[in-house]
């Protein structure tokens, strides 16, 4: 059984520090069993990034064509779709979600208003998931590319590169600089699996256990430049 400081004797031991910006991806199951639930991983993660840090998880709305994720989208009741952390995290009080019918991000800390709340801006590079009148997907002023601004790292508990978002952000990078070359150039995706395996050769990241997870943590900056060139290989 673990538990909120023994999850947290793990997150330091795998290089979590104090004010460092999270993005965290998770399999709640692969955590075995924690006393306290979900509320203890979530209090963990906080504690972690402490009263000066954030933590920042997807809470994307994936079910169904764009159109179905817009006409059932409510920013303070459409449930996450992307796993039952991310869904308890959304619930909390304390927590801050983006206007995004789709790739909706939700966030506590001290700056998570400001990294969430401008996800309607146009500013920015477009994205296949674009729609109006929501913002830029992955615009100048959208959480994810804010984060990075941030130095927001990728924390990966017990899940693989399948589920690596900021991957789409290589992508939208990678398709808008094409686009000024090319406006007909036409938007291709990445294999995450790949390139995770080529990522997970690099020397830019940390590995471990956190309660019964396997985890990863690593700087989503350098992870993005490198997705991008490589992209640019191809």
């Amino acid at each position: 059984m673990h538990s909120r400081a023994t999850l947290l004797h793990d997150l330091r031991r795998l290089g979590v520090v104090a004010t460092d910006t999270l993005f965290v991806h998770s399999s709640f199951r692969s955590l075995g069993q924690v006393e306290g639930g979900a509320a203890a991983v979530i209090g963990a993660l906080g504690d972690a990034v402490g009263p000066q840090g954030d933590v920042l998880m997807p809470s994307f709305n994936l079910i169904g064509s764009k159109q179905e994720r817009a006409a059932r989208w409510d920013v303070e009741q459409t449930p996450s779709s992307v796993g039952w952390l991310t869904e308890a995290f959304r619930q909390m009080p304390e927590t801050t979600r983006s206007d995004h019918y789709s790739h909706s991000v939700a966030a506590q800390g001290p700056r998570a208003r400001d990294i969430v709340s401008n996800h309607l801006s146009d500013k920015g590079m477009a994205s296949p998931w674009d729609l109006k009148p929501w913002g830029k997907t992955y615009g100048a002023e959208s959480p994810m590319v804010l984060a990075l601004d941030l130095g927001v790292k990728i924390l990966m508990v017990g899940v693989d590169y399948e589920s690596s978002t900021y991957v789409h952000l290589a992508e939208v990078m990678w398709w808008n600089s094409r686009l000024a070359l090319d406006p007909g150039s036409e938007f291709r995706g990445l294999d995450r699996v790949e390139m995770g395996r080529m990522w997970d050769e690099k020397d830019h990241l940390s590995s471990g256990v956190v309660g019964s997870a396997t985890c990863r943590l690593f700087v989503a900056r350098d992870y993005v430049d490198k997705l991008c060139d490589w992209a640019q290989r191809l």
